[in-house]
């Protein structure tokens, strides 16, 4: 190797990130488990979140029912996204080319077009509430008028200043979310001295526990409070590809579970904020505006810390969500882009959307209740990636992953004309079903969400069906046994058939390969004729 380890971990926070898609070589993976959480941690700890914490009050419960339905909505969320976390460390590359190994070559394409909604719906959400945050601050603190004209300057700076981040690359956005872990904390803890006075943790908002409307509002605050970890679903490979393999999996799922049980801090100071405004400032609940509502509450003093955090947080939480989208989209046009040129030309169109959605189209709201929509398809696409992991027993071709992005043909994951339907099969009924469960009152309503007498069951639905119709379609229609490695398939029969591969050399189409992207030559494809059609 021409660098260690060590070498590359003394680069520069300035120096353009050169890795793209193809799998990062062990000696250049310095991350640790405690980065994962640092990035999850401080990707969530801004408004975006205490906007989310907010929701129970939005929605008529009381202080506690409102925390009981943030801790069980993080909790169950962050089960589900742990395992999420071993894709990337095992093949040291993102989620969606992963997902490759169980969706096909070509099937790759839902995790792709679930991480580029995902993040462009939530780099949204992140300059918009920062940006609300930061003028609405600036305006109490410093007299600064609200209108379009600061609102797009506000806009502008955040967008720009993250795409700048994301172009850099992973070692800079590591950087600006060690700042944010902390400082941000700080921030929110220090409202405890700003809002302890007028605080009553007995609020007991429009529904008592048991009385008629109280479940549904119970259960559509715990969705939206697990729709927080959940949204990190395909683009945590983007980072934890710079795990080496070798760090045991029980840390690196750990560090996921503790970053988002710390969003507890934002969850909670959301809660808390938004049942001192119903309780002074109730206009700004019934339109919805808690961000609004929290600047009219706010004691002098701490509209300052109000501007640092939608600085700070808007920087963390925007990076985050724009990082992955480039680097995903260089792997699905490699010969027109590279990531910082895939970054850029997203960020671009992302920006655009911003202004777009906030005062040509007023989105606002709207992107808020697509958000949850995405999420909903989102979860029947991690049960299958995780069962997929589990019965495969963590064993993935690495190389194999990379034959769409090469712009070749065959490998074991080739199933039919690089499609495997049984996890097709799986995802799109389960997706499709959610969505017709789905029950946002005066937002979206499927055609099946009264069923259930108002409660929104749209993600247990989508999750069951996912598990229920993946593992039928795998114990009736075995996959290959050449995807399964030496030690076989775990708690699923074989197939009745033997896996019959041919090996050749080939060389790639060009030997020119993007910066960072760059194709070895000559490579082994593997072509299995077991399940080609």
């Amino acid at each position: 190797m021409s660098s260690s380890p060590t070498e590359i971990n003394n680069s520069s926070i300035t120096t353009v990130e050169t890795f793209g898609f193809e799998r990062i070589p062990d000696a250049s993976r310095y991350a640790r488990p405690i980065d994962l959480f640092r990035l999850l941690f401080g990707g969530c700890n801004t408004f975006s979140t205490s906007v989310l914490g907010s929701f129970p009050v939005l929605l008529g419960l009381s202080f506690w029912a409102g925390v009981a339905s943030i801790v069980i909505g993080v909790l169950v969320g962050s089960c589900i996204l742990a395992p999420m976390s071993l894709f990337g460390m095992r093949n040291g590359t993102n989620d969606p080319v992963s997902s490759g190994a169980h969706f096909g070559i070509h099937g790759r394409i839902v995790g792709s077009f679930l991480a580029l909604l995902t993040s462009v719906a939530f780099f949204s959400l992140a300059v918009w509430s920062s940006g609300d945050a930061l003028v609405g601050g600036a305006n109490h603190l410093l007299g600064l008028p609200v209108n379009g004209f600061t609102l797009s300057a506000a806009y502008g700076i955040f967008a720009v200043l993250v795409l700048t981040v994301c172009i850099y690359g992973f070692r800079f956005m590591l950087w600006v979310n060690k700042i944010a872990v902390w400082t941000a904390s700080l921030l929110f803890i220090a409202g405890i001295f700003a809002f302890a006075g007028p605080f009553d943790s007995h609020y007991a908002g429009k529904f008592a526990m048991g009385a008629v409307g109280f479940w549904p509002a119970f259960v559509s605050a715990v969705l939206v409070a697990l729709s927080n970890p959940v949204s990190f679903a395909s683009t945590m490979g983007d980072w934890a590809r710079y795990i080496p393999q070798n760090t045991p999996r029980h840390r690196t799922m750990l560090a996921v579970m503790v970053a988002q049980i710390a969003t507890f801090v934002p969850f909670f100071f959301g809660l808390a904020t938004a049942t001192i405004i119903a309780q002074k400032a109730p206009d700004f609940i019934a339109s919805n505006n808690y961000v609004g509502g929290l600047l009219a509450i706010s004691p002098n003093w701490f509209f300052l810390p109000v501007c640092l955090i939608a600085i700070i947080g808007g920087m963390s939480t925007g990076t985050t969500a724009l990082y992955g989208t480039g680097l995903d989209m260089s792997s699905m046009f490699p010969k027109l882009l590279n990531r910082v040129r895939a970054t850029f030309v997203i960020g671009c169109a992302a920006i655009g959307f911003i202004f777009l959605g906030r005062f040509v189209f007023n989105l606002v709201e709207s992107v808020s209740t697509f958000s949850v929509l995405i999420n909903t398809c989102s979860c029947p696409w991690m049960v299958i990636m995780i069962i997929g992991y589990v019965t495969r027993r963590g064993f993935y071709l690495s190389d194999d992953l990379q034959v769409f992005n090469r712009g070749g043909r065959g490998g074991h994951y080739w199933f039919t004309h690089g499609w495997n339907w049984r996890a097709m099969g799986a995802w799109v009924p389960s997706a499709l079903t959610g969505l017709c469960f789905v029950n946002l009152p005066d937002q979206f309503v499927g055609p099946l969400g009264e069923l259930a007498g108002g409660l929104d069951i749209s993600l247990p639905v989508a999750l069951t069906m996912a598990c229920t119709l993946y593992v039928t379609l795998l114990q009736c229609f075995p996959e290959p046994d050449g995807v399964y490695g030496p030690q076989g398939r775990r708690w699923l029969r074989g197939s009745h058939k033997a896996t019959h591969a041919h090996i050749k050399m080939v060389e790639p189409r060009t030997a020119e390969g993007m910066r960072g992207n760059r194709m070895a030559a000559p490579r082994e494809e593997v072509f299995d004729t077991q399940d080609a059609a």
